[in-house]
């Protein structure tokens, strides 16, 4: 509904802009007719005065507004520049408000038996802070019938032309692709929706289709590859078990056979890789991180004492999380083999669980990779010609997957941290 309120709310503020300006212009034209009303008045009020003096000479002193609000002075020619109809406002005591209240004065001039006379005329105002209080008063109730209006047509009116788009986004945001649930449009009668629907379940319907054959090709390249490598290796086991070839040939095949072993290893890895970054992995288990850490050392304990290194497994916290089992077993399996592979002889690898943490360290020089290289693929941190890159940054993708963060670290000690999310 994002679009929407904003789109109500700039239209709002439009709005109340140019209703704001039209009702400045609209009173500064009020006061212009009003004043044009007024002068009109005096006008023709003193006109119709001046036709009476010159009938009744009585009025000709007239030095006091009285009932007839008019006032006339003699006067002569040279104070009066051309004999022009002044109107100016000013304010007047009033009786019945006990208080000055603005007022319109004409001041002209007449001649009458060649003498000269000045008329003052005056006639009250409508009172300017009175009008602009009560347009102010009129535009805010007008505000707010805006505002109520808008609101209305953004709830009723915009929400159902817009509820086909919502839907859509709605059903884009559950879409997965390695699930075969294609997305189902709403029916609408507006045309550009319509294509909308039509472009958005063509597009994931290819990209679906796009994915199942990448992800066949995958397998099946994997499953081909592991055939003529598992044969190519029996064969040449079968070879030296005859003793059928001497020390140099028998050093060659060995080699041969430690590299289609390496092969195989790579062929696993970058299938698991791709399978994790294609996310076919969509079961999701409650795993206990302290009972797999535990079974996983237990596993790795003889291969440890083979290299002269003490596994210690400690645990200040309960930790469980959702994932899936056979991804978590390999996150940990691989921080853990990496730190017994790399850890210095005669010293620790520390397993230590922690409140939603698991750091894994062991003793070792300074690597020459950097903290934000060490995941890339097939990047190697040592010289043993068996790893084939990959363990960690198959760590890295599976820590990716979950939103856990997996941070590498050296001071005295290799750390490699997981962080797991709350949920």
């Amino acid at each position: 509904m994002k679009l929407l309120n904003h789109t109500s709310k700039y239209f709002a503020i439009l709005l109340i802009v140019l209703i704001s300006v039209w009702a400045v212009i609209f009173y500064f034209a009020m006061l212009d007719e009003v004043y044009d009303s007024l002068d009109d008045g005096l006008e023709n009020q003193m006109e119709l005065i001046v036709k009476e003096a010159k009938k009744d000479s009585a009025i000709l002193h007239t030095n006091d507004f009285g009932i007839g609000n008019f006032t006339i002075t003699k006067t002569s020619l040279k104070h009066h520049h051309k004999l022009k109809d002044i109107y100016r406002d000013t304010l007047m005591y009033m009786q019945n408000e006990d208080d000055y209240e603005p007022v319109r004065i004409l001041e002209s001039v007449f001649e009458h038996k060649n003498s000269y006379y000045k008329i003052k005329l005056i006639t009250s105002m409508v009172e300017e802070d009175d009008q602009i209080e009560n347009l102010i008063t009129y535009l805010i109730w007008l505000y707010i019938v805006l505002v109520t209006s808008v609101i209305i047509l953004n709830n009723l009116v915009l929400k159902k032309v817009w509820s086909p788009f919502y839907s859509l986004v709605a059903r884009l945001k559950e879409f997965r692709i390695e699930k075969d649930e294609p997305i189902q449009a709403v029916p609408t009668n507006i045309d550009e929706f319509e294509l909308l629907n039509h472009s958005v379940e063509m597009l994931t319907k290819k990209s679906r289709e796009t994915y199942v054959a990448q992800k066949e090709f995958i397998e099946n390249a994997a499953h081909e590859l592991q055939t003529p490598l598992a044969i190519s290796i029996n064969k040449l086991e079968l070879l030296l078990e005859r003793n059928q070839i001497n020390d140099a040939q028998s050093q060659v095949v060995g080699a041969v056979l430690e590299n289609l072993g390496r092969l195989t290893r790579l062929n696993k890895s970058l299938l698991l890789l791709s399978k994790i970054d294609n996310k076919q992995y969509i079961g999701l288990d409650t795993v206990n991180f302290q009972v797999l850490a535990t079974e996983i050392s237990d596993n790795f304990e003889d291969f440890a004492k083979h290299q002269n290194i003490e596994l210690e497994l400690t645990s200040s916290a309960h930790l469980e999380f959702a994932i899936n089992t056979d991804l978590a077993r390999v996150l940990l399996t691989n921080l853990i083999k990496n730190a017994i592979i790399h850890g210095e002889r005669n010293n620790k690898v520390t397993i230590e669980i922690a409140d939603r943490t698991i750091h894994i360290s062991n003793m070792g020089s300074k690597v020459s990779l950097d903290a934000s290289s060490i995941f890339d693929r097939f990047k190697k941190s040592g010289s043993d010609q068996k790893s084939t890159g990959l363990g960690l940054s198959i760590s890295k993708a599976i820590a990716d997957k979950y939103g856990i963060r997996l941070v590498y670290s050296f001071s005295d000690r290799h750390v490699f941290s997981l962080y797991f999310p709350a949920h």
